[in-house]
């Protein structure tokens, strides 16, 4: 598996876990009216979005580098 392919899986995965507490942020900052931490949460999400789209960038590229070390064997 190439180094590629493993950081995309790790950014997957750490995206996942921002994206879910920007989500909780995002409610619980809801439920007491604190508009900065909606804010803060809101943003939080899509940074883990932004996260994930990058790693799964990446393990595609990490697939494609296995692929073709594969073929030249």
């Amino acid at each position: 598996m190439a180094d590629e392919t493993r950081k995309g899986i790790k950014n997957q995965t750490a995206g996942a876990a921002k994206e879910v507490a920007g989500t909780v942020r995002d409610a619980t900052a809801d439920l007491t009216g604190d508009m900065s931490e909606q804010v803060k949460g809101k943003a939080q999400k899509v940074e883990g979005k932004v996260q994930q789209t990058v790693g799964r960038a990446q393990e595609k590229v990490g697939r494609k580098e296995d692929e073709e070390r594969l073929k030249r064997r």
